[in-house]
């Protein structure tokens, strides 16, 4: 179980936890991705999805069958709640909600559970970090110095919480215009991997700035960013390929799948 955190909101951390879920699964993978956005859930809106969980009761427990899509197996508050309501909750409901989520929800056996946090170093952080062992964090920025010096405060919460930093990825790094091939550094371009250098810890790779993208994320259609021919699909692949070497180079040896049931 990994999070994927941000210092800040509006760099598109959401949208790369969906697409590292998404190509975990396209390499074989047994993934779930957890929604632990409770005031901004967006991962049933980017991935198409709506509807209710099922809940059931085992051994006189309540449990919850997580929602699934194309074998991703999905939960979020945007699952439990009305479109357009305002979840105002406290600390000890958040912890609460984080408890249900990872000891209620019948995730069964799971090589990745890929876990969205909210834009903040906050109790969602904090109460994951005390219910489950991390096995560390990828966080998210783009290239300007504003997002820089939020992600370094998200880096440094994380090494509080003793949660291992598996990596940075350098969202909007640039965008490529799709008919001349012209690239153009809107946000400006390296800060991320100066940053990963300066802190220590691995670059897992940039993410350009790209229209199909937005689209496919605004249609719930994000799994098409994976489709032969789409330009930003290399992109993708590449962090999800040194997330796994990340990873991996941290697992013991014969690591057995997650299992939270």
């Amino acid at each position: 179980m990994f999070a994927v955190g941000s210092g800040k909101g509006g760099v598109g951390k959401s949208t790369i936890a969906a697409s590292i879920a998404l190509g975990l699964k396209a390499r074989g993978a047994k993934v779930g991705l957890l929604d632990a956005d409770v005031y901004g859930p967006s991962i049933p809106h980017l991935l198409g999805m709506r509807g209710r969980p099922a809940t059931y009761e085992d051994a006189g427990q309540p449990r919850i069958a997580p929602m699934e899509k194309d074998g991703l197996k999905l939960m979020s508050m945007g699952f439990l709640i009305e479109d357009g309501r305002a979840a105002i909750w406290r600390g000890p409901m958040l912890h609460g909600v984080m408890q249900q989520f990872l000891r209620n929800v019948s995730w069964g056996d799971l090589d990745y559970l890929v876990v969205d946090l909210p834009p903040t170093t906050g109790d969602v952080p904090l109460s994951l970090s005390q219910l489950f062992p991390l096995t560390g964090a990828v966080i998210v920025c783009t290239p300007q110095d504003v997002a820089l010096i939020d992600a370094v405060r998200a880096i440094n919460m994380f090494r509080q919480l003793r949660v291992p930093i598996l990596g940075l990825v350098e969202n909007m790094s640039h965008f490529e215009c799709p008919q001349c091939g012209k690239r153009t550094d809107i946000f400006g371009h390296g800060g991320a991997r100066a940053a990963a250098e300066r802190e220590g810890i691995p670059f897992l790779g940039e993410v350009p700035l790209n229209l199909q993208t937005r689209i496919n994320g605004d249609l719930g259609k994000l799994a098409e960013n994976f489709a032969d021919g789409s330009l930003v699909r290399p992109h993708l692949v590449n962090v999800t390929d040194m997330l796994v070497h990340q990873i991996e180079s941290q697992a013991q040896p014969a690591m057995p799948s997650l299992k939270l049931e």
